[in-house]
C-alpha cells in the first residue's frame, strides 16, 4: 500500500534526489577554479568550495522549479549538503518562495556557517526576515547574540539589517535593533565588529538621532565610531 506520508514516499526522495542533483550539476557548470581559490581566501570555510559568482548563484536558484512543498525539505537537503554555494542556493530559494519557519529549521539552516559570506546571507535572507515575521522570538536573537561562537553573534547583529533596510521589506525597528547593538558593543571580535557598524548604518538611514545617541551612550570600537559617524555624515561608508 502506497503511504500517505509524502515525506516518506519513494516518488518524494526520488524527486529531492532528483532535485539535489539539479543544483548539483549547476554548480558544476558554473564553477571556475580561479574565483574557488579567491572564494577559500576570501571566506575561509571548511565547506567544499565550487567557485560560483553570485549572479550565477541566483541564476541558478531562479531556474529551480519546485512546488511550496519541496522549498523547504529541499533548502534543508542543499544546506546539510556541505557545499558553500549549495547553502547559499539554499538561503536564495528561501528568500524567493517564502515558505513559513519555525525557530528550530531556521537554526538548523544556520548551524555550520563557518564565513561571513553565508552567515550574511543566512542572515538577511532568512534569520533577519523570520524575525520580522514572528517565527523567530526576540529571546532567540538574544540567545544567539549570547552565544560563544562569533557567527551566531554577528547573524543576530545581521539579522537587524532585515528590520530595517527597505530593499529587504524593512519597515525599521530602533528599540530591537539597539538592543542586539547594546548586547554586543563591547565585542572585539573583527567579525562582529563589522557586523556591529553595518547595523548602525543600516539604522541611521531611518533613524539617524537614535544611532547618534548610542555612539555617545558609552565607548566603540573605533571602526564602529569611524564608519557609522561617516554615514550619518556624508551618506556614505568611505569617503
Amino acid at each position: 500500500m502506497a503511504s500517505n506520508n509524502r515525506g516518506t514516499h519513494p516518488l518524494y526522495h526520488a524527486r529531492m534526489k532528483a532535485l539535489i542533483a539539479e543544483v548539483e550539476q549547476k554548480l558544476a557548470r558554473a564553477g571556475n577554479l580561479e574565483r574557488k581559490r579567491v572564494a577559500e581566501w576570501y571566506f575561509p570555510t571548511r565547506l567544499e568550495v565550487a567557485g560560483v559568482a553570485v549572479p550565477d548563484l541566483r541564476r541558478i536558484a531562479r531556474a529551480i522549479k519546485v512546488t511550496p512543498q519541496e522549498v523547504l525539505p529541499l533548502a534543508r537537503a542543499l544546506a546539510k549538503s556541505g557545499g558553500f554555494e549549495a547553502r547559499a542556493i539554499a538561503y536564495e530559494l528561501l528568500a524567493r518562495h517564502k515558505p513559513p519557519l519555525t525557530t528550530r529549521l531556521v537554526e538548523e539552516l544556520g548551524r555550520g556557517n563557518d564565513n561571513w559570506g553565508l552567515v550574511d546571507a543566512f542572515s538577511v535572507l532568512v534569520a533577519g526576515p523570520a524575525w520580522q515575521k514572528g517565527f523567530v522570538s526576540d529571546a532567540t536573537v538574544r540567545k544567539w547574540a549570547r552565544s560563544r561562537d562569533r557567527w551566531w553573534r554577528r547573524t543576530a547583529l545581521v539579522s537587524t539589517v532585515a528590520l530595517n533596510a527597505k530593499s529587504r521589506g524593512g519597515t525599521g525597528d530602533v528599540k530591537r535593533t539597539l538592543e542586539i547593538c547594546r548586547m554586543l558593543a563591547a565585542d572585539s571580535d573583527d567579525m562582529v565588529v563589522k557586523a556591529l557598524s553595518w547595523a548602525l548604518r543600516e539604522l541611521c538611514k531611518r533613524e539617524p538621532a537614535a544611532v547618534r545617541a548610542f555612539l555617545d551612550e558609552r565607548p566603540q570600537a573605533p571602526r564602529v565610531v569611524r564608519e557609522v559617524r561617516r554615514k550619518l555624515e556624508t551618506g556614505r561608508k568611505n569617503r
